[in-house]
C-alpha cells in the first residue's frame, strides 16, 4: 500500500480511490433503479389495461361471459401489431378468452405483465395482460441503451468536481494548523515565550497541540533556572575576584604577584563572558530596532586597542567610512565583534595587525595574520567551552559561542575562512535596514 508522509496526499488518494469506485457504482445502481422503475411502470400498466378489459366483460342470458371490444382496442391486441396480448381465466384457470393463440404464459420475449381479479355475474375471471420485449416503446428503449453515453458519464465531472471542493474545504480546515507549525519556527532557546495557538484548531488535534505547550512551558522553566544559576554564579563570583585582586595587590611584587593578578583577569574575564551569556539567553530583539555597524566597529576598535598595542600587535579599522544601518541591537553587536577582535589579537602574530573591515552590504570582516584554523575545528569553534589546545590558559572557549549567540538572536550569518597568505578572516552578515534579506558573505 502506497505511504503518503503528507496527511494532506493520504486524504486526497483516498478521496480519489473513493471517486473512482463511486463513478464506476453509481452508474450501475442508476441504471438497475432505472430498469427497476420501467418495470413497476409496465406492470402498473399492464393491471391498467386488465381494468379497462374488465369493463369489457359482460354475461350472456345463458349465464355465459362475453367480451366485447370496441374497435380501438381489437386494433391495439390484434395479431399484426403484435404489441400486447391478453388472456381471460376462469376461477378453475381454463382460459376463455385470448388474443392470441398461444396464451400469455408461453409467450415469447413477453418482459412485463399484469394481471387483475373481477367477479362478473357471480363468476371470478382472471385477467392478463402483457407486453412483448421485442415490440417495446421506442423511446424506453432508447433511454436504457443509451443511458451510459448520454447520462451516466455525467457522474464522473461530477465525483471529480466534489473531489476538488473536498480538498478546497480540507486545505482551508488545515491553515489553522499551517499557522501553529509557522508559530513553531519561532520557538527557540531565546524566544521560549512563544506557544502554539489553540484557535480554530480542530478538536481532534487540540489535545495534541495542549500537550506540546505545556512541554514548551516545563522547558521554558528549564531554561529560565538554567539562565538564573548561570547569571546567579557570576554574580557571585565578581565580588570574592575583586577582593581576591585588592588583597594581591598589597603584597610585596616578587612574590608572585603579577602572575596572580593575571590569574584574577583571565577568570574576571570568564565570568564577564558567563553574564554574556545569560543576557543573550535572556534577549528579545526589537525587529524595528537598528544600529550603525560603522558606529559599532569603530567603537570596538577604539576600546580594545590597547589591549593589542601591551601585546606588541595593532588593530585597524578598514572598509566604508559611511554609516551602515543593519537591525539589530548596537550593545549585542558590538559583544560579538569586540569577542572576534579579541580572539584574533591573542592568535595574531607579534607585529602584526588585525582588520575590522566594515562593508556597505551590512557585513564585517575580521582578519588576522594567525596559524589559522584547520578544516575539520571550524565547525567546533562555536561552541561554548570548546578550545583547540586545552594546554591554552588565557580563555575558557566562550568568545565564539557567544558570537553565535548574537548571530542566531539576529537571524544574521557568521562563516570562518583560512586566507591564501596565512590566518583566518570571521565575516558576520547581518541585514541591512529595510531588508528582510541576509547579504551574501
Amino acid at each position: 500500500m502506497l505511504r503518503f508522509a503528507s496527511l494532506t496526499s493520504r486524504i486526497v488518494f483516498l478521496h480519489i480511490v473513493a471517486v473512482a469506485v463511486v463513478a464506476i457504482f453509481l452508474p450501475l445502481l442508476l441504471l438497475w433503479l432505472l430498469n427497476s422503475e420501467i418495470s413497476f411502470l409496465h406492470r402498473d400498466a399492464m393491471r391498467d389495461q386488465a381494468e379497462v378489459l374488465g369493463e369489457k366483460l359482460a354475461v350472456r342470458p345463458d349465464g355465459t361471459l362475453t367480451l366485447n371490444l370496441p374497435e380501438s382496442l381489437k386494433g391495439l391486441y390484434s395479431e399484426a401489431y403484435g404489441r400486447y396480448q391478453y388472456d381471460v381465466y376462469d376461477a378453475e384457470g381454463r382460459l376463455l378468452f385470448s388474443s392470441h393463440r398461444k396464451p400469455t404464459d408461453a409467450a415469447p420475449g413477453a418482459i412485463s405483465s399484469g394481471g387483475v381479479e373481477r367477479t362478473i355475474g357471480g363468476q371470478t375471471v382472471r385477467i392478463r395482460v402483457a407486453e412483448d420485449l421485442s415490440h417495446r416503446d421506442v423511446i424506453i428503449d432508447d433511454i436504457v441503451s443509451n443511458f451510459f453515453r448520454r447520462v451516466g458519464w455525467i457522474t464522473i465531472p461530477i465525483l471529480l468536481i466534489l473531489l476538488a471542493i473536498d480538498i478546497v474545504i480540507f486545505r482551508r480546515a488545515v491553515i489553522p494548523l499551517l499557522r501553529a507549525s509557522e508559530e513553531a519556527k519561532n520557538i527557540g532557546p531565546a524566544r521560549t515565550d512563544i506557544r502554539l495557538p489553540t484557535e480554530r484548531i480542530p478538536s481532534e488535534i487540540l489535545p495534541l497541540v495542549t500537550a506540546v505547550n505545556q512541554a514548551f512551558d516545563r522547558l521554558e522553566n528549564g531554561f529560565r533556572a538554567q539562565r538564573q544559576f548561570t547569571a546567579d554564579a557570576a554574580h557571585q563570583l565578581r565580588t570574592p575576584l575583586a577582593i581576591l585582586r585588592t588583597r594581591i595587590e598589597t603584597l610585596d611584587k616578587g612574590s608572585g604577584a603579577q602572575e596572580l593578578l593575571a590569574d584574577i583577569e583571565g577568570m574576571s574575564r570568564i565570568v564577564s563572558q558567563l553574564l554574556e551569556i545569560a543576557e543573550l539567553d535572556t534577549l528579545v530583539l526589537d525587529p524595528a530596532e537598528t544600529a550603525d555597524l560603522r558606529a559599532v566597529c569603530a567603537e570596538v576598535v577604539g576600546s580594545i586597542a590597547p589591549y593589542a598595542l601591551a601585546r606588541s600587535k595593532d588593530i585597524a579599522l578598514r572598509g566604508t567610512d559611511e554609516p551602515v544601518r543593519v537591525k539589530g541591537n548596537a550593545e549585542m553587536l558590538q559583544r560579538a565583534i569586540f569577542n572576534l577582535a579579541e580572539n584574533a589579537i591573542k592568535y595574531t602574530a607579534d607585529e602584526t595587525s588585525v582588520d575590522v573591515e566594515v562593508r556597505d552590504d551590512g557585513s564585517v570582516r575580521v582578519r588576522d595574520c594567525g596559524p589559522g584554523i584547520p578544516s575539520a575545528e571550524q565547525g567546533l569553534i562555536f561552541q561554548r567551552f570548546w578550545r583547540g589546545d586545552r594546554r591554552r590558559t588565557d580563555g575558557a572557549g566562550l568568545g565564539l559561542s557567544i558570537v553565535r549567540g548574537v548571530v542566531d538572536d539576529h537571524a544574521a550569518t557568521v562563516a570562518v575562512e583560512n586566507l591564501p597568505d596565512g590566518g583566518a578572516q570571521f565575516t558576520l552578515s547581518f541585514r541591512l535596514a529595510g531588508r528582510a534579506s541576509v547579504p551574501a558573505s
